[in-house]
């Protein structure tokens, strides 16, 4: 037989203090004194009390539980994300609910119907986009949406990313000085915002110097596809110098591409350059230059706008960007050095 559940009234008697207080003890943010905190949690782990979170919800109207939808979690980037993401709200007092759904629209809207149904405070969204019917669902529900490492033209949405035109420019900068000719690109999903404007970046900064790109190819934030993209870019003589790709995670099956299967020498035949710097891309097999994508900034400012809204401190959407420094590493041939240091 099942053990009946032990109830706070057993928890307030055994620790000398009313229902209330033991109440407050398991609501963030009450006030309680400390020693009284200490009495109710005594007793609790003496009678293997256990707060009913789901009851509490229904009488305070808040779950204290956001859901985060996330496309992949193959891309380090977005895997390193979703545990500080998730971190950083339960050190808030909020538990997360994970959901996967396709990098597409397509799928999103039942997601989204069932996230609605847990009553999250809540929703973060993070390598998705949202459509005007989906962000318009979520405004009349009164749930907070912001978007992580995604922008729209939607004003009702909240936004979070790294400066990715800013971001393009400083790798095509970087090429440049290289000394670099034949520079080509291997994009990302062409559906995302980072995509776009990574690239955009990119040729503006190009064309700045009267360049063009050599060639391109779509890698869809893909380990196959860029395995494809690099297959097509380098499978013949007319070969790019260089190649800037939209992600350290496609930037990583380049190399391996280059490296292993054309027999070419990174970066004595080929500099590659990164976006996103992952812990990987400092690993010795790699040593990849990447543009970083600041992820503690980002995580820390799409924390502080959901709370913002969701403790009614504001109604104010924000889109922040945030930028990030190139980090040079040994992929890529530097100004001033010869192509063996």
């Amino acid at each position: 037989m099942a053990k009946k559940r032990v109830t706070s009234i057993q928890v307030a008697k055994l620790a000398g203090v009313s229902q209330s207080a033991v109440s407050r003890v398991y609501t963030p943010g009450a006030s309680v004194g400390k020693a009284t905190r200490i009495r109710v949690h005594q007793a609790a782990e003496e009678l293997g009390y256990r707060p009913n979170v789901l009851a509490r919800s229904l009488i305070t109207g808040r779950s204290r539980m956001v859901g985060l939808v996330v496309a992949y979690l193959d891309n380090y980037f977005y895997s390193e994300a979703v545990e500080k993401l998730s971190y950083e709200l339960q050190q808030k007092g909020y538990h997360v609910l994970v959901f996967m759904v396709p990098k597409t629209l397509k799928g999103i809207d039942k997601v989204v119907h069932e996230i609605l149904d847990y009553q999250v405070d809540g929703i973060i969204f993070a390598s998705v986009s949202m459509s005007t019917d989906l962000t318009a669902r979520c405004t009349d529900a009164g749930i907070p949406a912001v978007l992580f490492n995604r922008s729209q033209d939607d004003s009702r949405l909240s936004s979070v990313t790294a400066d990715n035109v800013s971001g393009g420019k400083k790798a095509a900068s970087f090429l440049i000085a290289g000394g670099h000719k034949r520079i080509s690109y291997i994009a990302g999903w062409e559906g995302a915002s980072t995509q776009r404007d990574r690239e955009k970046g990119f040729v503006d900064e190009l064309r700045s110097y009267g360049l063009e790109l050599y060639s391109r190819e779509v890698g869809n934030f893909n380990s196959d596809d860029a395995r494809r993209a690099a297959r097509n870019m380098f499978g013949n003589n007319e070969k790019p110098d260089a190649v800037f790709v939209a992600s350290d995670a496609m930037a990583f099956t380049v190399m391996d591409v280059l490296r292993y299967e054309l027999n070419l020498k990174v970066p004595e035949d080929v500099s590659v350059v990164g976006y996103d710097d992952v812990a990987i891309s400092s690993w010795p097999a790699y040593d990849l230059t990447s543009v970083r994508s600041p992820i503690n900034r980002m995580v820390g400012e799409t924390v502080s706008i959901l709370m913002d809204f969701i403790e009614g401190k504001t109604d104010e959407t924000r889109c922040i960007e945030i930028d990030g420094p190139l980090v040079l590493r040994k992929s890529a041939r530097i100004s001033g050095r010869g192509n063996n240091e």
